[in-house]
């Protein structure tokens, strides 16, 4: 069994940061997949981050140079760090955790981050 909790979305001005955190807990191994994903209304759930094991990371394009993705396998807690907001940034983040190989995706309840002046 395997919960993610996220926190850390809010409310930020454009131009702003936030921090995200996603706290794993259960049968969770460092030979893994841990992301995160967002949605938008009226979008499709996307990639914005991944660290595969044992660190190649992948970000969207829409993020690079602006989001940094972290992974503490002790503490089992995956991170994403996010600068210079965009109102285009504004959906729930969700946090995704997949054991390698082949393994089920598992998916957090979200967090809402929302990016207005």
């Amino acid at each position: 069994q395997v919960q993610l909790v996220e926190s850390g979305g809010g409310l930020v001005q454009p131009g702003g940061s936030l921090r995200l955190s996603c706290a794993a807990s259960g049968n969770i191994l460092s030979v893994s997949v841990m992301g995160w994903y967002r949605q938008a209304p009226g979008n499709q759930r996307e990639l914005v981050a991944e660290i595969t094991w044992p660190s190649r990371i992948n970000y969207a394009d829409s993020v690079k140079g602006r989001f940094t993705i972290s992974r503490d396998n002790a503490k089992k807690m995956v991170y994403l760090q996010m600068n210079s907001l965009k109102p285009e940034d504004t959906a729930v983040y969700y946090c995704q955790y997949r054991r390698l190989p082949g393994g089920d995706n598992y998916w957090g309840q979200g967090t809402q981050v929302t990016v207005s002046s």
